[in-house]
């Protein structure tokens, strides 16, 4: 019994100590998402929802910073009428870059960050197209299969700075796939 209880607290620490971390830094990511987008519109009392798709770069600056491009186009409303305000778009899609925090220890890796986004609406009831500047915050969940595979979860809360008043609130959940190279 005496020598189970000095063997413990080496198991114990084996037993908690992290996985391999792979961290690593001037590392790519390129990938593709999919999934829904929802948009408030102030003059609307419902959101308007649809499919969006995506493709993001990342590239490892540190073992823990990331920058990042993003590209998305959504389609948030179909058979708008002509009598409706001319607020309402059909389409959303934005271009962003920023950077990312990564807490990249196991094979599950989350992140967050923050990206500088212009967008453009067209459609639906719009007259013209409009072109709005503003930020997302941004935060995932990715699973590594391999070291070079990873899928994960997006969500990307979007404030549309130039236009708040009209469209509170723009929000993005979308399920990606990644190849990653340069470790």
């Amino acid at each position: 019994m005496k020598k189970l209880a000095q063997v413990s607290p080496f198991a114990v620490a084996l037993a908690l100590a992290a996985g391999h971390a792979s961290a690593i830094e001037r590392q790519h990511h390129l990938g593709v998402g999919a999934g829904l987008s929802m948009l408030k519109i102030d003059d609307k009392p419902t959101l308007d929802v649809g499919g969006g798709l995506g493709v993001h770069y990342a590239y490892g600056v540190t073992d823990q910073f990331n920058f990042m491009l993003e590209g998305t186009s959504s389609i948030v409303a179909r058979n708008i009428r002509e009598t409706t305000p001319t607020t309402r778009p059909s389409t959303v899609e934005s271009f962003a870059f920023g950077g990312g925090y990564v807490l990249d220890v196991l094979r599950w890796v989350p992140y967050v960050g923050i990206l500088a986004s212009g967008y453009a609406m067209t459609g639906g009831s719009l007259t013209q197209p409009k072109y709005l500047a503003g930020v997302q915050i941004a935060a995932g969940l990715d699973y590594q299969i391999t070291r070079s595979v990873a899928v994960g979860l997006a969500i990307r809360q979007h404030m549309l700075f130039s236009d708040i008043s009209t469209y509170p609130t723009y929000t993005q959940a979308f399920l990606r796939t990644e190849y990653m190279w340069g470790w």
